[in-house]
């Protein structure tokens, strides 16, 4: 049944990179209001300031709850933060827009999701790769490869000043690997469309600026029911190097799709935000070989027109949740597929910090 549409009164908690994005795009839209701005530090001053806008400001989140009665709530603060201000949310009757991961465990994540059951509200999750057109037509092509795919994936991000105090400040509840790796997992599961059986990580503490029992770089393996097989690592810090740092490519028996992004994977780029969802363009090789094993299809570059910066991007996730208040959509496989990358991810971590393989 489609709801009637009216202006959603919504709170934004958390205002650094993530949460100025949303609520910029709240800020454009007509169909919601800003009723008020949350955050510790200044970052609520900065972000009313640069919105040239007055939202009410405050600093602790129970009472901006309270007190501005939302009909949904943003979340973008640290991932130890998600289920307590989540069940928050949902138990006064709003609907919550929520950066990744759901929460900092599995359990937790499943809390959240039984709580917008309950409540019969939406909770949808910053998964941002699957509102770019780009990425959705990797995956599209992936999926004409054949089986198994050979999945290879990295995002490394050689961060500085204030993102290097961003970096360290997720690494005290989630890992890189974790916290960047649920988008990558989930684009892995979307390829093959296959059940994930285990998975093998290692990674490096490579700086004393974090806990000892923190790591700063990673890498994952995982192993599909369907023979596919996929990679991907992820480090932060000031010593992460910026040399093929943006990788994203796929193999399967029948060729092979690769995206290039030759501008955004220069060297020096990979602390800009814009890079990480940079497409540019698409390969596409044809393994169709002659009776001399020569290549009888030539190469195809998708020239991708449709490629939205990061704060369009927030623009397409923010109008994707205004569409599921509004016309009451079904977020069961979405909720279900954000706990299942979720913990794949939380397994690897585990297999990084064993040195074991972990089965799914």
């Amino acid at each position: 049944m489609k709801k009637a549409n009216k202006t959603i009164r919504i709170l934004v908690v958390g205002c650094g990179n993530m949460g100025a994005s949303h609520a910029t795009a709240y800020h454009q839209m007509n169909e919601f209001e800003i009723c008020g701005l949350v955050a510790r530090g200044e970052s609520k001053e900065k972000l009313n300031k640069k919105l040239n806008a007055n939202y009410p400001l405050f600093n602790d989140y129970g009472e901006a709850l309270n007190k501005t009665n939302p009909d949904a709530v943003c979340i973008s603060t640290y991932p130890d933060t998600h289920e307590t201000f989540a069940l928050m949310a949902l138990n006064a009757g709003c609907h919550v827009f929520i950066e990744k991961p759901l929460a900092d465990t599995i359990a937790g994540s499943e809390k959240i999701v039984n709580a917008a059951q309950a409540a019969s509200k939406k909770v949808v999750v910053g998964y941002i790769l699957r509102h770019h057109p780009s990425w959705i037509r990797f995956i599209e092509e992936a999926q004409k490869l054949g089986k198994p795919l050979v999945m290879r994936m990295n995002l490394n991000q050689q961060s500085k000043g204030y993102m290097w105090d961003v970096h360290r400040n997720l690494m005290k509840s989630l890992s890189p690997i974790v916290d960047c790796g649920v988008h990558y997992i989930d684009v892995m599961c979307q390829m093959t469309r296959s059940k994930p059986l285990s998975v093998s990580a290692i990674g490096a503490r490579l700086t004393d600026d974090i806990g000892t029992d923190n790591y700063n770089y990673g890498q994952l393996q995982i192993r599909f029911e369907d023979g596919s097989v996929g990679w991907y690592e992820a480090g932060w810090g000031p010593m992460i190097s910026d040399n093929a740092f943006f990788i994203k490519d796929v193999f399967g028996p029948k060729g092979a799709v690769s995206i290039v992004a030759k501008n955004a994977s220069e060297s020096g780029k990979s602390d800009d935000v814009d890079s990480h969802t940079k497409t540019e363009s698409i390969k596409i090789h044809f393994a169709d070989i002659d009776a001399e094993n020569m290549f009888v299809k030539k190469d195809q570059w998708i020239d991708l027109t449709d490629e939205p910066d990061h704060q369009e991007l927030c623009n397409r996730e923010q109008k994707y949740f205004l569409q599921t208040i509004q016309d009451d959509l079904d977020l069961t496989d979405h909720l279900d597929d954000a706990v299942n990358s979720l913990r794949i991810a939380f397994a690897c971590d585990e297999s990084v910090k064993t040195g074991d393989l972990v089965k799914l």
